[in-house]
């Protein structure tokens, strides 16, 4: 993940390429940071949510906002209605996050490669 998924359109492909991020910075679960990223715009519905998202299953998607919200970094608001209509959002905390989730970003651009190969490394001959 980059600065430039700021601004890209969220689509099934948002998320390509990056595979597992080598960084040894780990916020929330295996999805929140991608859910960070994706309310970065705005409120979104679940059904939104899913497009750039197609690989988490819909309850594994419903347990990460949960816990999302449980911690403060979202909010779910309800619009009733029939369908009902629930928008996801992030707080204050929850864009304090994704503000330290970039610069992670941006450290893992520098220094991802590098600590990889550390990693592979010591896999390969492991400790001294």
């Amino acid at each position: 993940m980059g600065e430039d998924l700021r601004y890209a359109e969220l689509t099934p492909d948002t998320f390509a390429g990056c595979g597992e991020v080598p960084s040894p910075i780990r916020i929330g679960d295996k999805w929140t940071s991608r859910i960070l990223v994706c309310l970065d715009r705005g409120p979104l519905r679940f059904s939104q949510l899913r497009v750039p998202l197609p690989e988490v299953t819909p309850k594994v998607l419903t347990e990460s906002l949960r816990s999302m919200q449980r911690s403060g970094l979202v909010t779910r608001t309800s619009h009733g209605g029939v369908p009902p209509r629930v928008e996801y959002a992030l707080t204050d905390v929850g864009r304090g996050l994704l503000e330290f989730q970039w610069q992670a970003c941006g450290w893992n651009r520098e220094f991802g490669a590098r600590l990889a190969d550390a990693r592979r490394e010591w896999a390969r001959r492991g400790p001294a």
